[in-house]
């Protein structure tokens, strides 16, 4: 194997890949002109009138990136289908964003999410400022990773361009965005989703066939212990047990999903709260096809290269490679279906690469220019709008070349998350679910969870994790005709002194980062708070917390109202008080009075009485 030279890509190859990017940008052109009259206001946010379908499509191939396509199958290939389990992060996941986060973004009436913070108190208004520099990078260099890696993994193995496919898609990404906004980025999204199951499906059946049947596979995958999955060890450092998949990976895809300015962006983008909860729920059905696509991708991979692993023999130089080399040794003499799998891998990175683009632009405009320019024109606020777009798609494309000394690319993707998404979920839990926190609290939180997670982080990114914690599958190359193996530069780590720090903290899990940023945020948070003197419960605002303790308290009225320290959570909505978006009557949500007596609990126009206060 190790003398065989795959085929490249050919003329018909390129033309089904070709398909997808004028495809893409047909769809933001199409959107240009449907909604050239419409006001730019609606330009971020798909006008607040869509369905929960496409936005079901958008969300999951927004999140099932070429991390997935390419990662996950390979990550299946070398420790085995516990990877699967992440499908239980992912349920707990979204009835998470569904029942706690997204009530209260979408009824606070917020386009950006960290509009949310201000209206705590205003220390967290000014830790809204800080904490979107520090988001704003991890989700450009975030992009780079989704960029850059599939588009290396694909030059590697199928000669495919490498800084062609990177320009090509950050061109493509910024010219739907800056035409089409939002509605362009959702539909977009949607047909992506299509060819990334398309992609997939071709890669399973041609699979199977060529390894002789799903019976096969299955016996050859248990031979290498590829399916025992639940492994009930409770050790942190262990990389993938039952319990850094469904807990640490429920906290990291938390923050990721929660309280991330994508996700909720297109959850806003509903017609009603209902569509955005459905939504979600759909969403999780398309991530548990994408999940159970990438994991049996994986295995069949396995059965295929059991004898002759490719890796070892060093016919591919990284583990992020062996999915596009087996998709070239099953569908190479079948001219375009290599097209259609790469096509496939980059549907994913499309689509990440767009919903970070228009997040990222969405929330410099809405916290950073209207707060500096408050009396701007539709017009020109929708020339900044598709202005901001462009540079962050320029940012997201130039930040692609630093993702090439990340590593894997599953492990870096989701460790950038975690380091970030941790302290930023926490910080929101603060406000949404215990109303005693204070500006103190959420401050010292903020900064606790931060450092201990970027201690964790970098620590392992600086001293990797041992084999005796990562624990990879065994690989055979028995099979293999001829394999050259190149020693000199082998060196085993153990020669090298390694700190207590360095073999315990340094070593735990990557899915962990984000809960270690979760509890120490919180944790000091509270803790802070209680002793500074926690926030009184006239100063909270009923319509920002969710129920959370009803659910350990619900045998006892009075344990619920001493959890909630005197806050009357379970205000009503007034009757007089209207259900829809009325700024589209009046044109100017600063004209909009409410009667305080009668603060609703459902109000998704609030936000005018906190951030700028109205005389009566």
């Amino acid at each position: 194997m190790a003398d065989e030279q795959l085929g490249t890509f050919v003329s018909w190859d390129y033309v089904v890949f070709a398909c997808l990017f004028v495809v893409s940008s047909g769809i933001g052109v199409f959107f240009a002109v449907k909604e050239r009259k419409n006001p730019s206001s609606e330009f971020l946010v798909g006008g607040r009138q869509m369905t929960c379908g496409p936005v079901a499509l958008s969300l999951t191939a927004s999140f099932m990136s070429a991390v997935t396509v390419l990662g996950a199958p390979s990550d299946v290939y070398r420790f085995g289908g516990s990877f699967v389990l992440f499908g239980v992060a992912y349920t707990f996941v979204v009835i998470a964003t569904a029942e706690l986060f997204v009530p209260v973004f979408y009824r606070s009436g917020i386009t950006s999410t960290y509009e949310v913070l201000c209206f705590f108190n205003d220390l967290f208004f000014i830790l809204k400022g800080q904490y979107e520099i520090l988001t704003t990078t991890k989700w450009i260099l975030y992009t780079g990773v989704v960029v850059f890696a599939p588009a290396l993994a694909l030059n590697q193995v199928t000669g495919f361009n490498l800084w062609g496919s990177i320009f090509a898609t950050g061109i493509v990404c910024t010219s739907y965005c800056t035409l089409g906004g939002l509605k362009a980025v959702v539909w977009t999204d949607a047909f992506q989703m299509v060819v990334m199951v398309v992609g997939f499906m071709t890669v399973l059946v041609q699979g199977t066939r060529k390894t002789g049947g799903a019976a096969s596979v299955w016996e050859v995958a248990k031979n290498g212990n590829r399916l025992d999955i639940f492994d009930f060890d409770p050790d942190p450092l262990r990389r993938h047990t039952f319990w850094t998949i469904s807990v640490g990976g429920t906290f990291t895809w938390l923050g990721i999903y929660g309280v991330n300015q994508s996700t909720i962006q297109r959850c806003i983008s509903c017609k009603t709260e209902t569509h955005a909860k459905l939504a979600l729920y759909f969403n999780l059905l398309g991530l548990l096809v994408i999940l159970v696509c990438a994991v049996f991708s994986g295995l069949i991979m396995y059965a295929f290269y059991a004898n002759c692993d490719p890796w070892t023999a060093q016919s591919v130089t990284a583990p992020d490679q062996l999915m596009p080399y087996f998709v070239m040794e099953i569908l190479g003499d079948y001219p375009g279906l290599p097209g259609l799998f790469v096509a496939c891998a980059f549907s994913g990175t499309l689509s990440t690469v767009a919903a970070s683009i228009n997040a990222l632009a969405t929330v410099t405009y809405e916290d950073f220019v209207k707060q500096c320019c408050t009396n701007l024109s539709n017009k020109a606020s929708g020339w900044i709008s598709k202005g901001l777009c462009i540079v962050f798609g320029v940012a997201c494309t130039t930040m692609a070349v630093a993702a090439s000394y990340m590593g894997g690319v599953v492990q870096a993707a989701l460790s950038i998350h975690g380091m970030c998404g941790g302290p930023m979920l926490g910080l929101f839990s603060l406000g949404i679910i215990f109303p005693w926190t204070n500006s103190m609290g959420a401050a010292g939180g903020l900064i606790v969870g931060i450092a201990m997670s970027f201690w964790a982080g970098v620590g392992a990114f600086i001293y990797p994790a041992l084999d005796i914690n990562t624990r990879p599958l065994s690989l055979s190359i028995e099979g293999c005709l001829q394999v050259i193996l190149w020693t000199t530069g082998y060196c085993n780590s153990s020669v090298f002194h390694r700190s207590s720090l360095a073999d315990h903290w340094y070593s735990m899990s990557y899915l962990y980062y984000s809960a270690v940023g979760f509890l120490a945020t919180v944790t000091a948070g509270l803790l802070i708070s209680f002793i500074t003197g926690h926030t009184r419960s006239q100063d909270v605002k009923p319509w920002l917390l969710r129920p959370v303790c009803n659910l350990f308290c619900f045998w006892s009225k009075k344990y619920k109202k001493m959890c909630w320290c005197g806050v009357h959570h379970e205000l009503k909505q007034p009757n007089n008080v209207r259900t829809s978006d009325p700024r589209k009557k009046s044109g100017n949500i600063n004209q909009i009075k409410f009667d305080s007596s009668h603060e609703p609990e459902y109000n998704r126009t609030v936000k005018c009485l906190l951030i700028k206060p109205l005389t009566s």
